[in-house]
């Protein structure tokens, strides 16, 4: 048998990757599976964006191959969105690049700027991608830890005391997924200067501004943020297209160009179809929000009556597209917990473990479930 490469040694299978083949199984055996546990939106994307698509097919250059830095239409529009929705500037031809979903920038960046040995603040709980793609680059992931009792907001004199002579980069998002902490521009000031001061790539990993949120902000809101931060966002929460994977990272010039080289040694241009919709996408004005918004909202109500109705506190404060829970006094296993619930009910909500170990205690529901089958959840107990 060909030995797979040591990397892999250290780094688990997604736990969603895992998990889904559990809950598919579950259900081909007839359980009546209700998946309140996975962030991908069931909403559609606007017509408009769908007709956009349509028509583009016909295009003569449609099925070839495209440029590495997509349309310039469409970094047009990535920075008009900007422009429009944060008040941030940016140059379409240097300060942006679109990504095939905002999840492979992880891996661009970290390939970009990492060498081995170098190390990583990581939040916890966060993402558990920063992990896996710091550890398969092979630098060194550093946790920070985010705390009920701070908001969910970094520790500023725990993150000085540390030893950053090593750190390279450092990985945030808010709004914050899992909690749905919304941050502040104090917060994200506060960052930037930490940043300066240490000489780390700053990056804010932000899908979630428009979900639930009357205050989109964005870390380049910040007079100097592009000196030393990048923002990864994503079309896939704001406009319904999570499966379509358009993300982009904007800011500094000098590393954009940097995440060019890789990516473009990487992967090929997006497909001209795919980017003819995110074009019509970025286009939308606060009516679709509104409207998108309007339906997360009573999903939420909802989401909350079932998470207390297992003796869970909810963390009110948050945005997002998810419900972030306190497990009832006397849980230790918010695994136990959520698996008990699969079996007994055939229901799947996320332990909050899999965002890191201040995740312990805690539990996630999405709200990317229809109003009566949330009800329906609810009626199960």
């Amino acid at each position: 048998m060909i030995q797979t490469a040591k990397r892999l040694d250290i780094i688990e299978e997604y736990y969603f990757s895992s998990k889904l083949r559990e809950v598919r199984q579950l259900a081909s055996e007839g359980k009546p599976i209700i998946n309140m546990g996975i962030g991908s939106p069931d909403l559609r994307p606007s017509q408009e964006v769908i007709d956009a698509v349509v028509l583009a097919m016909q295009e003569e250059n449609a099925h070839q191959y495209q440029s590495y830095q997509g349309l310039p239409e469409l970094r047009k529009g990535m920075a008009d969105f900007y422009q429009n929705n944060y008040g941030v500037a940016l140059n379409s031809n240097t300060e942006i690049l679109p990504l095939m979903g905002s999840k492979e920038g992880i891996m661009h960046i970290s390939l970009a700027f990492l060498n081995e040995g170098d190390q990583v603040l990581i939040p916890n709980p966060g993402y558990p991608t920063y992990t896996s793609v710091t550890n398969l680059v092979g630098a060194v992931p550093v946790y920070y830890d985010l705390a009920a009792a701070n908001n969910w907001e970094p520790d500023f004199e725990a993150l000085e005391k540390l030893d950053l002579s090593k750190v390279k980069i450092m990985w945030l998002g808010y709004p914050h997924m899992p909690t749905g902490a919304r941050g502040s521009l104090e917060l994200f000031e506060k960052l930037v200067a930490f940043a300066k001061n240490h000489n780390i790539l700053l990056i804010n990993d932000n899908p979630y501004s428009f979900v639930l949120n009357d205050n989109p902000m964005s870390l380049l809101q910040v007079e100097g943020a592009k000196e030393v931060a990048l923002e990864l966002n994503s079309l896939s929460k704001t406009f319904n297209m999570a499966g379509w994977r358009v993300g982009m990272v904007l800011g500094n010039a000098a590393c954009i160009d940097a995440i060019l080289k890789v990516k473009s040694n990487m992967d090929s241009g997006m497909f001209f179809g795919i980017q003819k919709g995110a074009i019509e996408a970025l286009k939308s004005d606060n009516s679709w929000f509104d409207s998108m918004n309007a339906v997360y909202k009573k999903r939420r109500i909802l989401t909350e009556q079932l998470a207390e109705k297992l003796g869970c506190k909810v963390y009110k404060e948050g945005v997002g597209l998810f419900v972030w829970a306190k497990l009832p006094e006397g849980i230790t296993s918010a695994e136990k917990f959520i698996d008990e619930i699969l079996y007994e009910k055939s229901i799947f909500i996320t332990p909050g473990t899999i965002f890191g170990s201040n995740g312990e205690g805690y539990i996630r529901f999405a709200l990317c479930v229809k109003e009566e089958i949330v009800q329906e959840a609810i009626d199960r107990f």
